[in-house]
């Protein structure tokens, strides 16, 4: 999956240019480093019936498997998230002040899923004393909330049971921690809720049978699974994903509706070879107009790297903007071939690889409301190698992302007027070509060393996912400098100089600018953000395309040669792939210990500062579109409507109302 936020994105054309869509809000409010923004899926209205229908029911069967995440990611999310959207939702009589911090922070939890950062894995708490907390909640409770409790508890009992969860940053202090120190345990210090009681010395020669959807936990000395299935953990949220699935197959083209029924069979199984036939099927359904992600997917949550995160995103095909993505995947067999790596990790014959366009209509679990902008699946290093993979730029993600930002911020890291002038020219395309590159080439890209016969997850561990961001960033890189983008139409050929050096511009500022999201500690723990800073100080250590400039007190990463840019992300690429390949764990490890796991806290502090005069986010949640079924009077349905809610208390509220009934 692609970074979750643009690097550097500038204003472009909206998909409709009319005055109304132009005028639309975008930016609906800020919480601390946190901006809300309102997704917008201009293309739904025109879809046929049939498609809409499609999409409603895929709509709803994501939603139903929202809380699963929840779970997956703090075992007490769902009774926090009870208690504070109780309080939310009766008020009256509550202190304004108290409410107003309650607010506040159950804006970031819903933002976040839960009370960590989705980018740093730190905690935030309540900027209350529990005894504040304690009286909210018993008032609401005397307005008629139905809270967590337990039989005869009180409700400041309840809270003084969850307040070390709410106020004491050293109870579960992260929640995924793959760099926790010598002598510490990676699971044990990680608070998600993937393993119970286990240690990494507990799995030591445990064969998982399901590998990617079971939580492990340990239970009088033995080390058990729990899956993720109809009967199994999650047995109620997955039977309602299940009926709307089923609901969605009348709807559903040949392809995808085997595609569908695949993965109703893994989600009534459980079994490892029925999530292979479903990843299969869901390659294989490379015609459908709607398509939908769902089911246990990304692994960057645990920290060995095994265990999907639960999500749901819906979505259909922009066929306009589809035309220009699938020139890659035409000719990704020249790319392949053309990889600056050595032959014998390169694909004799590239396999299925389709790339569209899409408009996101929801976005749930590990994908929302902080949504990526690009996706390629399925991860599954065999399936890709022997039946390829789908790459989605989501458009409309992309375009919220530059209709929200302001030139400030380009403005406080560019170097000069001619930098920033390009950013504002050719920031939005250089950007996101780069990330059609990363996900249609990128990921699927490369193979395994002959004599390798294990997945490169079981062998890099922990260092998996970002060493495959870091393969992906890079085979971008070097491919949007190649002359053949012009060849092929992707690139206008007389501009291409000046939209690489943008491009290589933006990549080497961000590594500079994403310290902001990073404000406690020396070190970064999300896999994207790694991937970044290891590209960008490898380059500065061993090349001389990247400057680091200093001017009145502020810190500036200037890209001077990109040439020597190209050249040393060439040589990186063949190493990256050279670790991935042959399943080099040593080789990983030092990679991102020397350079993308530590950074200057003074340089950090730094970074926070311009960026809080400027009051500047740091990352972005999203608001989504909303769908309302019309029906006739036989209750049949003729339409969905589409509409725009525009305030995330609305959506999550009634998001939660939905999971209860």
């Amino acid at each position: 999956m692609s970074p979750s936020e643009l690097p550097d994105p500038a204003p472009r054309p909206a998909a409709v240019s009319t005055d109304a869509v132009d005028e639309r809000p975008y930016r609906l409010e800020q919480i601390d480093e946190a901006a809300v923004v309102q997704l917008y899926a201009d293309g739904f209205v025109a879809l046929p019936l049939d498609q809409k229908i499609l999409i409603w029911h895929l709509y709803q069967a994501a939603l139903a498997g929202r809380d699963i995440y929840y779970d997956q990611r703090y075992a007490h999310n769902l009774a926090m998230r009870a208690i504070l959207e109780g309080i939310l939702t009766h008020p009256d009589g509550i202190p304004a002040g108290v409410l107003a911090e309650i607010t506040r922070y159950t804006k970031l939890f819903w933002i976040n899923t839960g009370p960590y950062n989705n980018l740093t894995a730190r905690k935030f708490v309540l900027r209350l004393d529990p005894a504040q907390l304690a009286v909210a909640a018993t008032v609401a409770e005397a307005n008629g909330a139905r809270l967590p409790l337990e039989d005869g508890e009180t409700p400041a009992a309840l809270v003084a049971r969850y307040a070390p969860m709410f106020f004491d940053l050293t109870v579960d202090p992260m929640v995924t921690n793959k760099t926790p120190g010598e002598g510490r345990d990676i699971l044990e210090a990680s608070a998600n809720n993937l393993y119970e009681g286990v240690s990494m010395a507990d799995l030591e020669g445990v064969e998982e049978r399901y590998p990617l959807n079971s939580r492990v936990v340990k239970r009088d000395g033995q080390v058990h699974e729990e899956v993720y299935r109809i009967g199994g953990r999650y047995d109620a949220e997955i039977t309602r994903i299940v009926s709307h699935l089923r609901a969605a197959l009348p709807y559903a083209t040949p392809s995808f509706a085997r595609a569908l029924t695949a993965l109703i069979r893994w989600y009534e199984t459980g079994e490892e070879d029925d999530r292979q036939a479903f990843d299969i099927a869901w390659v294989q359904a490379g015609d459908t107009p709607v398509d939908t992600m769902n089911g246990f997917i990304e692994v960057y949550m645990d920290a060995r790297g095994i265990k999907g995160a639960w999500e749901g995103l819906v979505y259909f095909v922009n066929p306009e903007k589809t035309r220009k993505i699938r020139q890659l995947a035409e000719h990704a067999q020249w790319f392949e071939d053309h990889l600056p790596v050595e032959p014998r990790f390169r694909k004799p014959q590239v396999q299925g690889v389709t790339a569209t366009a899409i408009e996101v209509v929801v976005e749930a679990g590990d994908s929302g409301p902080i949504t990526p902008i690009g996706v390629n699946l399925p991860n599954d290093q065999r399936i890709r190698e022997e039946y390829g993979s789908k790459s989605v730029s989501l458009t409309n993600v992309t375009e919220a992302y530059e209709k929200s930002t302001t030139d400030d911020f380009r403005h406080e890291f560019t170097w000069d007027e001619a930098e920033f002038a390009r950013a504002k020219r050719w920031g939005a395309f250089a950007g996101e070509l780069t990330t059609e590159i990363h996900e249609v080439l990128g990921h699927g890209s490369g193979r395994m060393a002959a004599d390798v016969r294990v997945p490169p997850q079981d062998l890099l561990k922990e260092q998996y996912s970002a060493l495959e961001e870091s393969r992906a960033d890079l085979v971008a890189l070097y491919f949007v400098a190649d002359p053949y983008l012009a060849a092929i139409g992707l690139i206008p050929a007389g501009d291409q100089a000046e939209i690489v050096q943008t491009e290589y511009e933006a990549y080497a500022r961000n590594a500079l600018v994403q310290l902001r999201r990073v404000r406690e500690g020396t070190q970064i723990e999300e896999d994207h953000m790694r991937n970044r800073q290891a590209i960008v100080h490898w380059l500065l250590a061993q090349t001389s395309a990247i400057e680091v400039r200093r001017r009145e007190g502020r810190t500036y990463y200037v890209m001077v040669d990109a040439a020597a840019f190209r050249d040393g992300v060439a040589r990186l690429l063949a190493e990256v792939q050279r670790i991935k390949s042959t399943g080099d764990y040593a080789a990983a490890r030092a990679l991102f210990e020397t350079y993308g796991v530590h950074f200057d806290a003074a340089l950090r502090d730094e970074v926070v500062s311009r960026v809080d005069r400027l009051n500047l986010p740091s990352y972005t949640g999203f608001v989504m579109p909303k769908l309302t079924p019309v029906h006739d009077a036989d209750g049949v349905v003729i339409d969905v409507e589409i509409s725009y809610p525009r305030d995330l208390a609305t959506q999550m509220l009634e998001y939660s109302g939905a999971a209860r009934h």
